[in-house]
């Protein structure tokens, strides 16, 4: 007697897909008299109650927040008048840095803390209070600031 391979090879391609798809073995839950499946079928002490919390690890987010460095905004104290100058707040490391800056400028306190805080960074904390500010030399500066001498201070005679 002869067999056929073609035969032999679809038999057992049958058997296999067959094995394949056979549903997962039943148990009999004794306590019940039902069948379970080999989930239901552990042991009652390692199932939950019903309404028992249920510790789960939490999920992680597969499309997480896109973090985007935005460039160092450059503040502008450059002006032509005094009307071209405002006190605004530049911030540093520490917090509030009101400065005299060009009306116009940006300014990005948070920014620059969140750089200070990404670097270790660290300030000097405190400000003089700026009352108002003027334009001198093309630069806003404060209004009750020292000018700056062009040379050396006189030197007192004898």
């Amino acid at each position: 007697m002869r067999i056929d391979a073609t035969r032999l090879l679809s038999t057992l391609l049958l058997a296999l897909l067959a094995a394949c798809a056979a549903p997962a073995p039943q148990a009999l839950d004794a306590a019940a008299g039902t069948e379970a499946t080999r989930d239901e079928a552990a042991p009652a002490a390692a199932r939950p109650k019903v309404g028992q919390k249920i510790d789960v690890p939490p999920m992680s987010d597969p499309y997480p927040p896109v973090k985007v460095e935005r460039a160092p905004v450059e503040v502008v104290r450059n002006c032509r008048t005094d009307a071209d100058c405002v006190v605004k707040n530049v911030g540093n490391c520490c917090g509030a840095m009101p400065a005299c800056v060009n009306k116009d400028s940006p300014t990005d306190p948070t920014g620059v803390q969140a750089r200070c805080a990404k670097e270790g960074m660290a300030s000097v904390c405190g400000f003089t209070e700026i009352e108002g500010c003027r334009c001198a030399g093309g630069q806003c500066i404060s209004a009750v600031a020292p000018i700056e001498p062009s040379q050396d201070p006189p030197v007192p005679e004898r």
